[in-house]
């Protein structure tokens, strides 16, 4: 099997450790223990007291009934039975791609997105299209594109919402316009949704609380802030989920204990973490708007307040050998825009804590000044 090699992980893998001010991550601000065990008031107490009860022994294979029943929650219309557990959202885009899609299926991806959604159909043999995003329209695709690209053999449309790198969300009135040429055809629709919008969140609907044929994948690591305890999710209607058990059998078997029962305790928590992030998104929001509305050689779509953005760079440069060099000499880590095959940008993670941001930026202004 040939697959192309993962161009963001590839540039975080060299670079990440060697990096100051690390403002290329898409997590909101990662959260300590001593934060997630304060979640409770109790500084960890009584979830300590129940790790102490555990065998470490396999866990649920499938995630443990509390942690199905939380996850089942953030979903209109999903049974607890049809939450799997995975190794993140990787682990979860992974089992539904290599659990549904094979050598000669037309695949529909949105572009560029997250490369998992289509290198890895490629790999698996099947034709994969392209369905481009545009920066001139807000970084939304064009549904008459869509229209043109869908197929009577269509397997799959794979959309990132919000996208990675660019932070735009795709709206319910949009995705009900994909949901319908989906049934057109009878074709599935996954949705990567690790990063939900945390102001009027409202605006969000997930896929499955759509579309039947809806395979929604998340996880912790993004909006949640504990992408360390690589916990993610896939939320489907039965049938799929009894798909996705076989080929999870080959896959995973299980999430460490002491994973599964963090994220049931963030899961139970998740009003406090996301208020807490809410105002963390918010208030660098407001910091990256007055940065790029300041540097001339500098302009954004603005994300619709979830954690990543894509600037874009008005240089005489490669943007890749520009981000190496802004690393080598003032310590800022941005991701290069050659990584999601758009040269000129850059994923800017505007979401770590705000004195990294503020130093961050300080120190690309002042790189910026040499053009």
């Amino acid at each position: 099997m040939e697959i192309a090699g993962f161009g963001v992980e590839e540039w975080l893998n060299v670079w990440e450790k060697s990096a100051t001010y690390d403002i290329a991550q898409s997590t909101v601000s990662s959260m300590t223990m001593h934060e997630v065990l304060n979640l409770d008031g109790e500084n960890g107490q009584s979830f300590y007291q129940m790790l102490d009860e555990q065998k470490m022994n396999y866990g649920w294979i499938e995630g443990s009934p509390e942690f199905k029943e939380e996850v089942a929650k953030l979903y209109d219309h999903v049974a607890p039975e049809n939450i799997l557990q995975t190794n993140g959202a990787t682990g979860a885009n992974h089992l539904a791609l290599y659990s549904l899609i094979e050598p000669g299926d037309h695949v529909i991806s949105e572009y560029p997105s997250y490369q998992q959604l289509y290198d890895i159909p490629k790999s698996l043999g099947a034709e994969v299209d392209f369905w481009h995003i545009k920066e001139d329209a807000d970084w939304y695709p064009d549904i008459d594109e869509l229209k043109a690209l869908i197929r009577p053999d269509t397997k799959m449309i794979c959309l990132n919402n919000a996208n990675n790198p660019t932070g735009t969300l795709l709206s319910r009135e949009f995705l009900e316009q994909v949901v319908e040429i989906a049934k057109s055809v009878g074709a599935y629709v996954l949705v990567d949704e690790v990063y939900l919008p945390l102001d009027h969140p409202e605006n969000f609907a997930s896929i499955i609380d759509l579309y039947d044929k809806g395979i929604a994948t998340n996880s912790l690591s993004k909006t949640y802030s504990i992408p360390g305890i690589r916990v993610g999710w896939t939320a489907t209607n039965t049938e799929l989920a009894d798909i996705f058990r076989k080929y999870r059998d080959y896959t995973m078997i299980c999430a460490g204990i002491f994973n599964d029962l963090m994220a049931v305790h963030v899961l139970r928590h998740k009003d406090q973490v996301l208020a807490r992030n809410k105002k963390i998104v918010l208030n660098n929001l407001q910091i990256l708007k007055d940065w790029v509305d300041s540097e001339p050689r500098v302009s954004v779509v603005l994300p619709q307040a979830v954690s990543t953005s894509f600037v874009k760079f008005d240089i005489p440069e490669d943007t890749e050998a520009f981000c190496v060099r802004l690393l080598q000499e003032e310590g800022v880590l941005l991701v290069p825009g050659n990584r999601f095959d758009m040269p000129g940008h850059a994923r800017l993670g505007y979401c770590t804590d705000e004195a990294t941001l503020r130093e961050g930026l300080k120190r690309l202004s002042k790189f910026l000044k040499q053009y």
